[in-house]
């Protein structure tokens, strides 16, 4: 605290008594302080001395007042507190994670139900242990990564239920785009080589076409198949050499599982296909007109669409579609050569686990 100067005691003269003084003061404000503060001057009878002192004194007293009583405060420096308090929060959402990895992942077999009764758990479809081991034997022979819409869709299998409009037999990859067509820029590269190609492929399918050739399936549809099911047919490709180089330049060809199929495709006149599910919405079925005449037609998932010669059309085939020859016997068969793509949106690491899960049968 600093002190204020103050007034020293009047001098007595030789004659005066100890306490016959007593000094008096007046307090006087100065009529024209010094700028912004006012001057206070105190004055004694007794003395000449003055004491004076500004306003702007006080605070300064006063800090020095109560730092006297309040400790000294030192400067902030960082301290190991933050990154530790940022280890542990990591560390309790790593938990958080294997957890809900944990509580996700599906039984490779059925569902065993509660013990002394209760509401019994879900059945698995027919086939559906099975996948669930396809996919535990590839995540443990490559990675888990990009497997959650593959996950997903074996979970789903506990409920079959799907729109009426779409419902895949086999398969269903959740949350990809569905139309029932795809414009030709989906897989533009493949169909634009299938469309050069379209000579060629029509002069050996007309090759195959007389009867001298075996393998074509019987039935309202016949088809003559390069690829079955994923599985090459040796036969058929020696028929058929120039189609077959060009299958294997198609980037996204689905040629190494069960759902991978590329055929010669015939309708005879007065032929009505009545309406089908394909097995999966993770391919797109390409149709390359080949012989297209008047009143052939095409429905999918309740919308009209029409070929045309040496152009291709994109269809996923998991909607409910429908397919017709109304032409007159004389305008002859609706030829198409059929190539099963891969869905755009379906990533590399899913199609890679989806070969090895519905790998064709030996």
């Amino acid at each position: 605290l600093r002190a204020l100067p103050t007034a020293s005691p009047p001098q007595r003269g030789p004659g005066e008594a100890r306490g016959s003084c007593t000094p008096h003061f007046a307090v006087r404000r100065d009529s024209q302080p010094d700028s912004n503060t006012e001057g206070y001057s105190m004055t004694g009878t007794g003395s000449n001395t003055e004491l004076v002192g500004t306003a702007n004194q006080i605070p300064r007293a006063l800090d020095g007042f109560f730092s006297s009583l309040l400790p000294a405060i030192p400067p902030w420096r960082p301290g190991p507190e933050p990154a530790l308090a940022l280890l542990v929060w990591l560390a309790l959402l790593f938990i958080w994670y294997c957890y809900r990895v944990g509580s996700e992942w599906a039984p490779a077999g059925p569902p065993e139900g509660p013990r002394g009764g209760g509401r019994p758990a879900p059945s698995l479809p027919p086939g559906a242990g099975r996948l669930h081991r396809s996919l535990r034997a590839y995540t443990q022979r490559y990675s888990w990564a990009g497997m959650g819409w593959v996950r997903k869709a074996l979970r789903e299998e506990l409920r079959p239920e799907r729109p009426a409009i779409q419902s895949p037999r086999v398969f269903h990859l959740p949350e990809l785009p569905s139309a029932p067509c795809f414009p030709r820029d989906a897989q533009r590269h493949d169909a634009e080589l299938l469309e050069r190609a379209c000579a060629a492929i029509l002069q050996e399918y007309q090759g195959v076409a007389g009867g001298a050739a075996r393998g074509w399936t019987p039935g309202p549809c016949q088809c003559f198949y390069l690829y079955r099911r994923g599985v090459c047919q040796p036969q058929h490709c020696r028929a058929c050499p120039r189609t077959y180089r060009t299958l294997a330049t198609l980037r996204t060809f689905v040629s190494a599982n069960r759902f991978g199929n590329a055929c010669f495709s015939v309708l005879q006149p007065g032929t009505i296909l009545p309406g089908r599910y394909g097995p999966t919405n993770i391919r797109l079925r390409c149709h390359l007109g080949l012989m297209v005449p008047q009143g052939c037609e095409l429905v999918v998932g309740g919308e009209p669409q029409c070929w045309s010669e040496g152009h291709c059309l994109l269809l996923d085939d998991s909607f409910l579609h429908t397919t017709a020859h109304n032409g007159p016997p004389e305008d002859g068969p609706f030829v198409l050569f059929i190539v099963d793509l891969w869905h755009p949106s379906v990533a590399g690491a899913e199609r890679q686990a989806l070969d090895y899960i519905f790998a064709p049968s030996p």
